[in-house]
């Protein structure tokens, strides 16, 4: 047995070229060796073996990845040049000119016989959109947000709805006149379109606004406003949608939609706070894997948004409330190394995606189809104008008679001229079904030229009506710890007033709010002994690492620059008032009689 086993093995590899085996064990063993051979050459009859592959050319494999590359290293590219240009920027806003080299850009790709790419929605709300989004919610000025929620609101839920309700209905009246080829158009298809573009959007507000350097208060009307309407246009958008597919409306559909529009924006709201408090949670526990810490803040944040979308919440809402939440917890838990790379990756991924969406705006103009209608896009355009304004003009009437500080008509101006339409409108639009929406495409050509009248016309003229109508620039100072001591001296003060005259306001229920956040969340989400840190020492901390850092970038000697000792007398003011507050407390004194007393101490 043993025997005819090696025989067997020994013609398996030598083949027919033994001379001891027999012809069908040779057939046998050249059946297997040559057997897959054989199968291929049946297949590839004409594969020629490469004498020598040195160099081979395979795009196909690196195509996607390597295009993208080149396009965001294109859109950097330019970005650089247009800032090299002082003249030219000063002239004509960043997106104005990136819309420009996306025309050019798609217009070279069709003559070159290809077919420019389009933006689409996925692509832009699931990739393009988060990045602007959670910069802007992650570096939210807090204290001046939540001081204007209320004109911001105004602005947002009512200001959108008067928008959308006033151009729709009227775009409907004028789709009914004879002869314009629009007697299809139905109210519902008006009312849908009218919601479409009557958001601000914040991915104009902000390439623009950043660029005026407008005042504080303008800059968050406007773009606090840019960010809360997106729950108003979502549910309208669903809802419209909804209708024109159903064909009736019923008063239980309205209730329905005023039900769904606080689900959308209230659970937007709690599915980022719950996200935030998530990460600033698990941010306690990455003292010893430092590398790590930026990451969770992104994936968080992205987990925020694309949870909100899985049930149609209101996903700018989710990131909005998620960064606001996280950041302060965050930022006591991490390293400055951490927080340096959270801040310039933000910047540079916000920076990036906001190039993009403009340049392939302008390509996808070039690619997208197009149905011209002059009446059609014309009234849009006069009709959105005048909504904007009556809109502002009549809701600035009503908050100017609560608002201790008034809105005056050059701040009423900027924020009628500053409602510019961009992206978010241009890519709700391709989600349409052209089977219930057969004028999509005359939809498509009113918003793009909407777009551009807002981000050429106003976007270039709104720097010289700033400076021609004297509006107040945004003052670039420094935050002393002086002033922080003013500002918490003033806000336990009006707290103290409201608590004497039996009113509560929004002071008192800040001031219980921030109670309850020392007292029980900080210990929760902050590790170590910075859960007890006060506010000014924390402050402190923050100033004094900054100062540092700007002395260590400018090059600075060994000398302590007057900055710093103005930080060191302000930090010693604060601790004597902690400490004067503390003997008060102690003594039973109230917070009139701590004031009176220091102020007779000083």
């Amino acid at each position: 047995m043993e025997l005819k086993m090696f025989l067997l093995v020994l013609g398996l590899l030598v083949g027919t070229g033994s001379p001891d085996m027999g012809s069908s064990q040779g057939k046998c063993s050249e059946s297997l060796v040559q057997g897959p051979q054989t199968q291929e050459n049946r297949t590839h009859t004409t594969h020629s073996k490469k004498p020598f592959p040195v160099l081979s050319f395979g795009y196909d494999y690196v195509r996607l990845p390597f295009e993208i590359s080149l396009w965001v290293l294109l859109a950097s590219l330019m970005k650089l040049g247009f800032h090299l240009m002082p003249r030219l920027s000063s002239i004509v806003p960043e997106s104005c000119l990136l819309i420009v080299v996306g025309l050019l850009v798609g217009g070279l790709i069709k003559l070159v016989g290809e077919a420019p790419p389009v933006l689409e929605s996925n692509i832009f709300f699931l990739y393009l959109l988060p990045p602007i989004i959670l910069d802007a919610g992650y570096f939210l000025p807090i204290r001046q947000f939540t001081e204007n929620l209320g004109t911001i609101l105004m602005f947002a839920v009512v200001g959108t709805l008067w928008n959308a309700f006033f151009v729709g209905g009227l775009l409907y009246g004028v789709c009914q006149l004879e002869g314009h080829r629009l007697v299809t158009v139905d109210l519902l298809s008006c009312l849908l379109f009218g919601s479409i573009i009557s958001a601000v959007d914040p991915v104009a507000v902000l390439a623009v606004f950043e660029e005026i350097h407008i005042n504080e208060l303008l800059h968050i009307l406007v773009f606090g406003e840019s960010l809360l309407n997106d729950a108003v246009t979502v549910v309208l958008y669903h809802l419209f949608e909804e209708f024109s597919s159903v064909g009736t409306i019923t008063v239980t559909d309205v209730l329905l939609g005023i039900v769904c529009f606080l689900v959308v924006s209230l659970g937007g709201i709690v599915v980022g706070a719950i996200y935030g408090i998530l990460a600033a949670f698990t941010s306690r526990f990455t003292s010893h894997t430092r590398v790590i810490e930026p990451l969770f803040v992104f994936l968080y944040s992205y987990m925020a948004y694309l949870s909100a979308e899985v049930f149609h919440l209101s996903g700018i809402m989710a990131l909005i409330a998620c960064g606001a939440v996280m950041r302060p917890y965050v930022e006591a838990n991490i390293s400055h190394k951490s927080h340096t790379t959270i801040k310039y990756f933000l910047k540079m991924w916000s920076s990036v995606s906001d190039t993009l969406i403009f340049i392939f705006l302008g390509v996808s103009t070039v690619a997208g189809p197009h149905e011209w209608n002059w009446i059609f896009v014309v009234a849009t355009l006069i009709f959105c104008l005048v909504a904007r304004v009556l809109g502002v003009v009549g809701l600035t009437f009503v908050i100017n008679k609560f608002r201790i500080v008034k809105l005056t008509s050059k701040d009423q101006f900027i924020i009628a001229y500053g409602g510019l339409r961009g992206a978010i409108a241009f890519s709700l639009v391709y989600l349409l079904n052209t089977d219930h929406f057969p004028k999509r495409n005359m939809f498509l050509t009113a918003i793009i030229t909407v777009i551009f009248f807002t981000v050429f016309v106003q976007g270039m003229t709104i720097r010289p009506l700033v400076d021609l109508l004297a509006v107040k620039k945004k003052q670039e100072t420094k935050r002393s710890i002086n002033e922080e001591i003013h500002t918490q001296f003033l806000d336990h003060l009006l707290t103290g007033i409201e608590d004497i005259c039996g009113h509560y306001g929004h002071h008192h229920w800040k001031d219980k709010l921030n109670r309850f956040n020392k007292k029980y969340v900080k210990k929760c989400l902050i590790a170590g002994e910075r859960s007890k840190e006060p506010q000014l020492i924390a402050f402190y901390h923050k100033m004094e690492m900054k100062q540092a850092i700007e002395l260590v970038e400018s090059g600075g000697g060994s000398k302590l620059p007057s900055s710093m000792c103005g930080i060191w007398l302000d930090f010693f003011g604060a601790c004597v008032w902690n400490a004067w507050r503390m003997c008060g407390r102690r003594a039973g004194y109230g917070m009139h009689e701590e004031v009176g007393m220091f102020k007779e101490f000083m």
